[in-house]
């Protein structure tokens, strides 16, 4: 697969993840990353931790991906085509404000979306997703609305759905992503959070 530091594309296999991984218990997988902040921010304060950044736009990537941290590491991917390394390795995955492509994917239940979350993800991995209204707006649906539709679809893949939670301005404003300062000081700064679980079959 296909990882990132700065200006340099790196390949790194299977063999190459496991000993990046190798005394890490806990590995938490930030999909559609961003501009990196958060998975900086979870690497220093969780140093037992490893935290991996999973984005399609690299050029958004380059300042944070310089920054060496030894339990960060940022891949190039798309999130309807997760990685195969990456299978049965993540014990929690955040979705933080998506837009583009990664919402349109949970607006529309997007098989290839799915399968890949299941893929990945340890028996019982939790599945942190937090929706923003402006997103959403451009998407065509209000936040309500818009985050009953992915509650829905996150049940019919067969996943545990907890009960949405608002995030206000102040919740906004201490979540440490680039994305939610700008969502707390914005026009609507509201956010629902939804937790999954993927239903033991």
């Amino acid at each position: 697969m296909e990882t990132i530091r700065g200006r340099k594309s790196l390949e790194l296999d299977l063999n190459g993840l496991t000993e990046r991984l190798a005394g890490y218990n806990r590995i938490i997988l930030d999909l559609g990353t961003g501009d990196g902040r958060y998975v900086h921010h979870l690497a220093g304060k969780f140093p037992d931790h490893f935290i991996i950044g999973l984005d399609s736009c690299r050029e958004n990537l380059r300042e944070v991906s310089q920054k060496k941290l030894p339990n960060a590491l940022f891949v190039i991917a798309s999130a309807q085509a997760l990685p195969h390394e990456l299978n049965g390795l993540t014990s929690h995955v955040t979705i933080n404000f998506p837009w583009g492509s990664l919402l349109e994917s949970l607006l529309r239940c997007d098989e290839q979306l799915m399968r890949g979350l299941e893929s990945i993800s340890r028996p019982n991995a939790p599945v942190s997703i937090r929706l923003n209204s402006g997103a959403l707006a451009e998407a065509g649906w209000t936040l309500e609305a818009g985050a009953e539709q992915i509650y829905q679809n996150m049940i019919q893949a067969g996943w545990q759905v907890s009960k949405p939670a608002m995030m206000n301005e102040t919740t906004l404003r201490n979540f440490p992503s680039t994305w939610a300062k700008r969502l707390a000081f914005g026009r609507d700064p509201r956010a629902i959070e939804l937790r999954v679980r993927l239903v033991a079959s």
